[in-house]
């Protein structure tokens, strides 16, 4: 059918003017397509605009930007008429001019490539203009034009004219474009004209560049704009939107999934019939193409003139799509401070009795259009009006300022938020006002009133306007018209919005819009329009949208028109009335009139903030008003009256006015006196009727699921990285415990049910070292504290306890966060909100080091703003359970979420569980209209409690002719109360499941609770279920013969319990009238069966609060053993719990969840029932209804096969029997549904945790989808016969409702508005309410913001919320700024997200413990615990020094036998030294030392606090001993050169210290700041408490990080001097790490050396320091012989110091000490100048207990922590050549020089296990990969002058690994031959555990064992000197054969050696016992010749 009217021409292309009306007038068009489209049999007539101008026929091929802007120039070229164009002669330049194209006369370029990065001198009043030339047209030529001479953003306010500076060479003063024109070389044809060739404005971008910039709006030279779009888009029109709007408090992104056509610039409707039109209610069409798309190779395009008429000549190549750029249309462009302020409004307020709203904020561009009118224009509201129409009228604020109303004003309501929403839609973000070439601008005021009428057209009679959908009308409109430019800005985006979920992105569908009114416009609307088409847009739905704009001359009078027609009932099936005066000269005005009933009074209670809305509702029962409302619902008709009715079943018919809250009879009195049966039923008597008992029954809300560990660790990790960072912000290393406090909502249930979490997760017990241990539950009260006024107290005293005990960690956690986010500022303290802003937000806590927040919460959104306190990289999303199908986490629950109920609404072959009651809806719906002047809620809450009241006396029996009840209430709550009544009586202890009935209004839910109690009575019910009325404020009241019954099933013992949670409450049969505006974080018990939320507001869609109210749906199933790839529904819905919105889009895949319940049916309630029907026999339940498709009879398995199989859905029922519709359910249908249900077979045990490892191991799982319908792959589940529901098929108790519903999830009912936003998509696929905003505390930053996508991941959601919204002045973050900072992040505070009801509690608990383990693991360090080796050496049984005598005696000490016998554990793999007497306890076990370190044994101190730390210690004590923490200065250091001559070496020794300027006090100087000359010692004399006498040298390699060099707390604070001995080129890490210590850099030589070359520069370098230091005393007249000669050599591994007490009682007692203290001790012994070498023992844990320990000193040897005497010693050196056992060696040396070696065995030394760096650390490596290698033993020598693999190894090192694993080969006389060892001649070397090495020195009157009669098994000479001479040989005795081996640097000393000492006379020698050390020439190897004795 063809809808165009007679007398339209198409014509072809050429000959006829593109846009251009033909010979038909505009009004005989308008009227000629009205009539058609009334004889049209479609709903919606085809819109006809396109009609009124011919269509532009172009082709479509793409043109390059050159060819659009020529053609650009073409089109305008020209005069305005038609004559032909007037020829132009230009000016001949002046002679020697330059005349190139782009330069001007004056030779200097012009071009913009060439000028874009000059700095250019512009002058005050003038902009840079970028300028056309037809010979260039690629290029734009710079000038500078006087701005007055330029026209506005609306092409007006230019002045005639011009005035211009050339930006070439600087001439000014142009006062005429044509000599403009001739200056710049511009050759044209035609007369110069400023409006042809002056195009864009230029500005430069972020990098200071010029470039091109919005094209100049000229108009007037041809009296049109030109609006030239891209090519137009083919789309679909979809109609699978029906959901009931309503208006929000504030403008919000909420597209809804609607898919239009886009023809002509006005609308055009599709043929599809749309399912809410014209007041009809249809079922979802399948999508269809539209009917009315462009042909191929053609573009339907239409546009509006500023003056009506067609262009006046047709140009050639004019096309939409061959312009590069779009003209925009005419509006006016707001400024960018308005786009944050035009989204927010203020909270309304009452005046005079009207609710007016407040004035919005706005920019001084906004206030033209929100003026109040001028005092003479007003409007008088009609008395009585709401009387006479029964409704109240709102009138919507649109363009132009609002006429004053007077007269009856309080029954009128004006809201200024669609104003808002179109000042919001015209301010563009900055982004699109300052970048690209292109003009973007926003909607034309036109536009917007013209979508507006189309959105109204679009709504059903029953749906309320949502501001969100037409602002995303508004925002896909105005993104369609600018798509090329939007992507082309989108390219270069600002940092905050990179990413590719945080563009501009062009949604797919608009909520009721015609497609092709969101797409380019050719031409913009023009006043004298838009009635027309507003009045055509109208007449589509009939009198449901009425335009006043023909004969309206102002708003004033078209409002007077409006009343008038009201009262006359002219408007009774009008919706909206809109208001449009468009008077010449004017700008554009617009109201919108809100005149149907249902429409009404949905946005009169919007209006409402909800504390308003609940005073409302109490002000009306308080006053009596519904009494009324309540006789009605009484009243059952025919059927008599519901009290009459009741009367019959009981004595007792007195009851006070139902709804009156301020009044208590003696009827209520009676109630609560009777609610409890205690008199006539005991406890025993009811529960224990039967010896039956219920095995199924279980609580499991104590255990710590596998995932809540994840999580727990997951939090672990953000703390450990805020301690890690560079901030210094967290020192955990400082803490030694944790304590914390948890701070709940003011709600009882909540309070108590967070204590019993805390008290029975062991967190209490595991934190032991609090003030005092918890004896009962209510001693963990003191732990919880709820944010009321009381909680002041406590956590002041938290604060005040954190400051006192700096070293106790302090955790804060915020439950429920998203609850109180009021700024203190705003609210009162009456109110109770803003303590979270004024306690947690206070700068006491804020800048406490040790206080770390935990904000934990459902619903974060309102905690992601701009201004946030918590660092997105804090924030800790709940994951999710299944990763790519694999069962992460192997639960023995599952998670049911918002994600499954929406999937169940989406499955054909079940009831879904989330669903609304129409008959209900009905009801309801009449009664709004018969009451006018009630709140809905309290309509709504007398009607369901009246269906529950029918239901029940239904139900009960107890009446006669109950029959004809079930007609008075819905299906759904007869269902719900016969599930209730029946559900116990199945079960032999009485187990049951909850209905949960929420009402938010506490008057309410009180009265709901009197009403039904007062019915149960009467019906004498009370036995059966409990009624629980849940207010926020105070304890759960329950009957006690109910308390006996729980008390029984939790075996609980204590007389006085009550529960006091809702969890308690598990399997009892009850209604929970859970009331208070909000849930507040109340946990409900897994009986939970119906969750019936039809009386919950409708009004406030903030996201937060409708997934919070869906939230108490959720629910932990009991999970079923399923394989990998069935993972089951996950927890990725409208919780903000997952990483990733969807896992798949593919649904063809995916499975729906079943549903749960059907309701039963009213005539067979009991057969209906879900419980009861389990009852049924087999047979009866597997026959399969003949309408049930034959794939449902297949999938039905056998019992027995259900029992063995593994099923793929563990929660959802199965209905064998498909329902055409769910939401009308006659009887008869409802009878037929048969149910199934699947139980677990085996569930999988949950994972065990390794708590070893727990603070490296932490989790970081794979997270899941939050937002959206679940989208997991899963396999749909097969139907199941009700006979297989459980794998205990022969269980006597199979009837159990509960164990039967813990694996079911609950229904859902919800008000069919909710209903409809909830499970209606938008335009990304996600639920509509994900685009809401988030909360009511927050604001949108823009309009122009993206849809979430369906692919976020939670961390992009939460930056998606922080970039795009704000908050508002009350909320407590609106004051988080700081001038000159990104950011102001708390450094301290975290978020934890996740679902309602998963386990958050329990998470932060459980990370509580861990922590306490982390800080305990933190403080501790593995010590080596060795018990010393070898000590069973000979006893004499002489006590030579007292046990408790202080310092050593050297007499007494002479006279002790030096031990030979090395104890120390490390050592147990070397070679023993032969000592007389003493006899290994076993020859028979071969170490190996690769094996020692790994064997060694360690155990878990504590520190202490005197220990010695690593760089990652860094308290507030140490900041300045370290020097290197940011928050202080870095200290300056300086290199010195040390140098002195060494006798032994014969040169020079030239060493490096690094000094720090705090540290040069310790040194002298030849001049200050010269060259230093020494250390400082003091003299032996000084005694001082506060310093240490002896230097500390460390020696270290590899230990920059790990070293203990932190000796501030060992030394508590006191004076010393330490260095660092360090190679040379270490010297660079270690000075970057330790910057305030000493470092001494040995020679570079001294590199691939090993501990011996450092201990002998050590002490040497404190020898030749001593004699400088006494050559200084000497010269100050001082005795020299008083120099202080010790120094200390320091393991770098030494980390506590211990001290033995000696108690007579208890015995010998370790305790820790500081080293200061030991170093005093030892440095305060009165003969210690006598002593070479002081030391102590290495700790063990049994060192006390040993027999030989009775000593308090002993000789032997020393190691790791010596005291060495360098004046004593200073003929024993240190052999710098050795890398293993030189400090035996020494000791060995020492001893036979005849010094004294004490070691004070009342001291010992820990040292700590470190596996990094040291000099025992060595590398062997080959010489020509320089790589480790695993070369053996066997390879590190070689036969000289032999072609052998060299190694890059120290040739000593070569040689001591080489002796060490073959001397066993080398002496084989020796192996195991104790009684025989080889003789070693001035030095030990390490021979391996099986050799024994007998040390003599040669040196004259030393000191050695005596050897006659012992016989060596070989002779050891390393580097023999002279004091080795044949006569010395000579003294010892050989075994024969025994083996001889003479070390010497080369071949000539060896050769020597073997010469001097005369050795071929007893020693055979052959050729091939001669050997080197495997390296090259240039490394110096080491020769050896060995020898068998003759």
């Amino acid at each position: 059918m063809s809808l165009c009217p007679p007398g339209w021409l198409k014509t072809p292309m050429g000959n006829s003017y593109a846009g251009q009306l033909r010979t038909t007038r505009f009004e005989e068009v308008l009227h000629n397509s009205i009539e058609a489209s009334l004889r049209s049999n479609i709903v919606v007539p085809r819109p006809i605009f396109s009609q009124l101008y011919l269509e532009a026929e172009q082709p479509l091929a793409a043109h390059n930007n050159s060819r659009a802007e020529n053609n650009d120039e073409d089109e305008e070229d020209g005069s305005e008429s038609n004559s032909p164009p007037i020829l132009y002669q230009m000016k001949p330049p002046p002679e020697g001019c330059c005349t190139t194209d782009g330069f001007c006369q004056a030779g200097r370029d012009l071009r913009l490539s060439s000028l874009a990065s000059d700095p250019l001198d512009v002058l005050p009043g003038f902009m840079l203009v970028g300028l056309k030339s037809p010979s260039l047209p690629d290029s734009l030529l710079v000038c500078a034009v006087d701005h007055r001479f330029l026209p506005d953003e609306r092409g007006h306010n230019a002045l005639l004219g011009f005035s211009g500076n050339c930006m070439g060479c600087g001439e000014k003063g142009f006062r005429y474009f044509t000599d403009f024109a001739n200056h710049i070389n511009l050759k044209l044809s035609t007369q110069p004209k400023k409006q042809k060739h002056l195009k864009y404005h230029l500005h430069r971008n972020n990098q200071g560049v010029l470039v091109k910039g919005a094209a100049i709006c000229w108009r007037g030279h041809d009296g049109r704009i030109r609006q030239i779009g891209p090519r137009l888009l083919e789309g679909h029109v979809t109609s699978d939107e029906q959901s009931s709007n309503l208006l929000l408090l504030q403008p919000s992104h909420t597209p809804a999934n609607y898919t239009a056509s886009h023809t002509n610039g006005l609308p055009q409707i599709a043929d599809t019939p749309h399912p809410l039109t014209n007041g009809q209610n249809a079922i979802p069409p399948i999508p269809q193409p539209a009917m009315n798309h462009s042909g191929p190779g053609r573009s339907t395009t239409t546009g509006t003139q500023t003056n009506v008429g067609p262009p006046k000549k047709r140009h050639k190549g004019w096309s939409p799509e061959l312009a590069s750029n779009v003209v925009s249309e005419n509006t006016v462009k707001m400024s960018p401070s308005s786009s944050t302020l035009s989204s927010s409004t203020a909270h309304s307020s009452t005046t005079n009795g009207a609710r007016l709203d407040a004035a919005t904020p706005m920019s001084s561009s906004q206030r033209s259009s929100t003026t109040l009118s001028p005092s003479g224009l007003s409007v008088a509201v009609p008395d009585q009006l709401l009387r006479t129409c029964g409704l109240q009228p709102v009138i919507f604020k649109g363009h132009g300022p609002l006429p004053r109303l007077t007269g009856n004003v309080s029954e009128v309501l004006v809201s200024s938020l669609l104003q808002s929403c179109y000042l919001s839609s015209q301010t563009l973000p900055r982004v699109y006002q300052h970048y690209g070439p292109s003009p973007i601008q926003p909607l034309s005021t036109e536009m917007q009133i013209l979508l507006t009428v189309y959105y109204l057209v679009q709504l059903g009679p029953d749906q309320v306007p949502l501001i969100e959908d037409l602002e995303q009308i508004f925002m896909r409109s105005w993104r369609e018209s600018h798509l090329s430019e939007i992507r082309q800005n989108q390219q270069p985006q600002t940092p905050g919005s990179q990413g590719r979920h945080y563009g501009i992105e062009t949604p797919p569908t608009l909520p009721g819009l015609p497609q092709h009114l969101s797409l380019p416009y050719q031409q913009p609307l023009t006043p004298s329009q838009l009635p027309w088409l507003a009045q055509l847009a109208a007449s589509s739905c009939g009198v449901g949208v009425v335009v006043f704009g023909e004969h309206v001359g102002s708003l004033a009078q078209g409002l007077q028109l409006m009343f008038c027609k009201l009262l006359e009932g002219g408007f009774q099936n009008t919706n909206y009335v809109v208001v449009i005066v468009t008077a010449s000269g004017q700008e554009t005005q617009s109201c919108v009139v809100v005149t149907g009933k249902h429409q009404c009074r949905a946005l009169a209670e919007s209006m409402f903030s909800p504390s308003e809305g609940l005073r409302e509702i109490n002000h009306q029962l308080s006053s009596g008003e519904t009494q009324e409302l309540i006789q009605f619902c009484n009243s059952l008709g025919q059927d008599g009256d519901m009290d009459s009715l009741l009367d019959s079943a009981t004595l007792d018919s007195n009851e006070p006015s139902p709804l009156s809250s301020s009044q208590e009879s003696t009827d209520d009195k009676s109630v609560k006196k009777t609610r409890s049966p205690k008199d006539s039923h005991s406890p025993k008597q009811r529960v224990l009727a039967t010896k039956e008992t219920c095995t199924e029954y279980s609580v499991e809300w104590r255990e710590v699921r596998p995932i809540q560990l994840a999580v727990a660790r997951k939090l672990l990790s953000h703390v450990c990285a805020i301690a890690d960072s560079s901030t210094q912000n967290l020192d955990l290393v400082s803490f030694d415990r944790v304590n914390f406090l948890i701070l709940v909502p003011p709600s009882e249930v909540t309070f108590q049910q967070t204590v019993l979490h805390l008290w029975s997760s062991g967190v209490l017990q595991e934190l032991g070292s609090l003030d005092q241990e918890c004896a009962s539950q209510r001693d963990a009260e003191r732990f919880v504290v709820k944010m009321d006024q009381s909680a002041q107290v406590q956590i002041d005293s938290l604060i005040q306890e954190a400051h006192s005990n700096s070293y106790t960690l302090y955790i804060l956690i915020h439950d429920h966060a998203h609850w109180d986010i009021s700024s203190a500022s705003y609210c009162n303290s009456e109110s109770g909100l803003g303590l979270v802003d004024q306690l947690l937000n206070s700068r006491r806590i804020r800048d406490a080091p040790n206080i770390l927040i935990l904000h934990v919460t459902s619903f974060p959104f309102a905690l992601q703003t701009q201004f946030t306190r918590i660092s997105p990289y804090n924030e800790i999303h709940w994951p999710s359970s299944f990763s790519n199908d694999v069962d992460l986490y192997h639960e023995r629950t599952r998670y049911f979420g918002v994600s499954e109920l929406l999937d169940s609404t989406r499955s054909g072959g079940s009831l879904p569980l989330m669903r609304y009651d129409s008959s209900f809806e009905s009801m309801a719906a009449s009664l709004e209209e018969r009451f006018p002047k009630l709140h809905s809620a309290v309509i709504r809450t007398t009607v369901l409690i009246h269906h529950y009241c029918i239901a029940l006396m239904a139900v009960s029996g107890r009446l006669s002719g109950s029959h004809n009840l079930h007609k008075h209430s819905s299906v759904e709550t007869l269902g719900i109360v016969q599930s209730l009544l029946s559900a116990a009586q199945q079960c032999p202890t009485r187990h049951g499941h909850m209905v949960l009935l929420r009402i938010p209004s506490l008057a309410l839910a009180a009265w709901a609770h009197r009403r039904l109690s007062r019915v149960r009575r009467q019906l004498g019910l009370e036995e059966k279920f409990e009624i629980i009325l849940g207010n926020p404020g105070q304890p759960l009241n329950i009957g006690q013969s109910f308390v006996d019954q729980i008390k029984i099933w939790l075996k609980v013992q204590e007389a006085d319990w009550v529960p006091r949670t809702y969890l308690e409450l598990e399997a009892l049969p009850c209604i929970l009238i859970l009331s208070g505006a909000e849930p507040l974080g109340e946990s409900l018990p897994r009986s939970l069966k119906y969750c019936d939320l039809r009386v919950i507001s409708c009004s406030y869609l903030q996201r937060t609060t409708l997934e919070q109210e869906l939230g108490l749906a959720a629910y932990l199933l009991k999970a079923e053993s399923r394989s990998p790839h069935n993972p089951g529904p996950g927890s990725d819905l409208l919780e903000s719990d997952a990483e990733k919105l969807s896992s798949t889009d593919n649904e063809e895949e995916e499975a729906q969840d079943n549903g749960k319940n059907s309701p039963p049916s009213s005539n067979l309630p009991v057969q209906s029932s879900p419980d009861i029907g389990a009852k049924a026999t087999p047979s009866t339940q597997n026959n399969i209804s003949p309408k049930a498709p034959k794939s449902t009879k297949a999938s039905t398995p056998s019992p027995s096969r259900a029992q063995t199989q593994l099923p793929a859905q563990s929660t959802s029922q199965a209905f064998l029997y498909p329902q055409p519709s769910f939401h009308h359910l006659s009887q008869s249908q409802s009878q037929t549904y048969a149910q199934a249900q699947q139980v677990p077979s085996q569930n999988h045990p949950v994972s065990q945790i390794n708590f070893q490892s727990y603070f490296h191991q932490v989790s970081h799982p794979q997270l899941q989808p939050p937002l959206l319908p679940a989208q997991s792959r899963r396999h749909p589940s097969k139907s199941t016969s009700s006979g297989s529901l459980s794998p205990r098929a022969s269980s006597p108790h199979l009837n159990c409702s509960w164990a039967r519903g813990v694996s079911r999830p609950p229904s859902v009912l919800l008000p069919r508005s909710l209903y409809d936003i909830i499970t209606a998509n938008d335009g990304s696929g996600l639920p509509r309410c994900t685009s809401f905003l988030p909360h009511m505390s927050v604001a949108w930053v823009s309009s122009f913001r993206p849809l979430l996508s369906k692919m976020m991941t939670c961390t992009e959601q939460s930056l998606y919320y922080r970039q795009w919204t704000v908050p508002r002045p009350y909320h407590m973050d609106s004051s988080n700024r700081t001038e000159g900072r990104s950011d102001n992040f708390h450094p301290r505070r975290l978020l934890l997200s996740g679902p309602p009801q998963v386990g958050k509690t329990g998470a932060y608990l459980h990370f509580l413990g861990i922590l306490s383990r982390m800080l305990i693991r933190l403080m501790e360090v593995d010590i080596y615990n060795e018990e010393e080796i070898n000590l069973n050496a000979r006893e004499d049984g002489v006590q030579y020094s007292p046990s408790n005598v202080l310092w050593p005696n050297p007499e007494i000490m002479k006279t002790l036998s030096f031990d030979y016998t090395v104890h120390d554990p490390k050592y147990d793999d070397i070679s023993f030294v032969y000592c007389p007497g003493y006899k290994p306890v076993s020859d028979g076990n071969t170490v190996h030392q690769e094996d020692v370190c790994l064997r060694r044994r360690t155990t878990r101190i504590k520190l202490s606090k005197y220990a010695a730390f690593n760089t990652y210690h860094h308290c507030e004590h140490c900041h300045l001993y370290l020097g290197f923490n940011p928050r202080y200065q870095i200290y300056e250091s300086s290199l010195h050169v040390f140098t002195f001559t060494h006798l032994r070496l014969g040169e020079e020794i030239q060493l490096y210290f690094i000094i720090p300027k705090s540290k040069e006090h310790y040194f002298s100087f030849n001049q200050p700041g010269g060259q230093v000359e020494g250390l400082r010692l003091p003299l032996s004399t000084d005694r001082s408490p506060d310093s240490i006498k002896s230097p500390i040298f460390t020696p270290t390699t590899g230990r920059h990080e790990h070293g203990l060099f932190n000796l501030y707390h060992a030394m508590d604070g006191v004076s010393h001097l330490h260095i660092l001995v360090v190679k040379e080129y270490e010297m660079a890490v270690y000075k970057k790490y330790w910057p305030n210590h000493i470092l001494l850099v040995m020679p570079a030589i001294f590199n691939a050396a090993g501990i011996g070359a450092a201990h002998f520069l050590i002490k040497e370098l404190s020898y030749h320091n001593l004699e400088l230091e006494r050559s200084r005393r000497l010269e100050g007249g001082a005795p020299a012989v008083d120099v202080w000669p010790f120094v200390i050599l320091a393991d770098d591994s030494c980390v506590m110091w211990n001290a033995v007490d000696l108690n007579v009682h208890t015995g010998p007692v370790e305790h820790a000490v500081s080293l200061k203290q030991v170093l005093q001790h030892m440095e305060a012994c009165p003969d210690l100048s006598h002593y070479g070498l002081c030391g102590m023992r290495k700790w063990s844990s049994r060192v006390l207990t040993a027999p030989n320990q009775r000593e308090p000193f002993s000789r032997g040897h020393l190691h790791d922590f010596l005291l060495l005497n360098v004046d004593q010693s200073q003929n024993v050196q240190y052999d710098q050549n050795r890398f293993t056992c030189h400090d035996v060696d020494f000791t060995l040396r020492l001893h036979s020089a005849g010094l004294l070696v004490c070691r004070f065995n009342n001291f010992s030394v820990m040292k700590k296990q470190i596996a990094i760096g040291g000099y025992r650390t060595f590398i062997i490596k080959t010489k020509m990969t320089d790589v480790p290698t695993s070369v053996g033993p066997s390879q590190y020598i070689c036969a000289p002058d032999s072609k052998h693999l060299f190694l890059a190894t120290p040739a000593q090192l070569l040689l001591e690994k080489y002796l060490q694993h073959t001397s066993h080969k080398l002496f084989p006389l020796s192996t195991k031959n104790y009684e025989h060892p080889v003789l070693s001649v001035d030095c030990y070397i390490n021979l391996g555990p099986e050799v024994t090495v007998c040390f003599v020195s040669s040196r004259p009157h030393s000191v050695n064992i005596c050897t006659t009669g012992l016989l060596f098994s070989g002779l050891l000479l390393c580097f023999a000197d002279t004091f080795v001479t044949p006569s010395f040989l000579k003294n010892f005795t050989f075994l024969k054969g025994a083996t001889l081996c003479v070390i010497s640097e080369d071949r000539s000393s060896l050769r020597q050696t073997v010469g001097r000492l005369e050795l071929e006379e007893e020693w055979r020698f052959r050729l091939s016992d001669e050997f080197q050390t495997a390296n090259a020439k240039e490394d110096r190897p080491l020769f050896f010749l060995t020898g068998k004795h003759i």
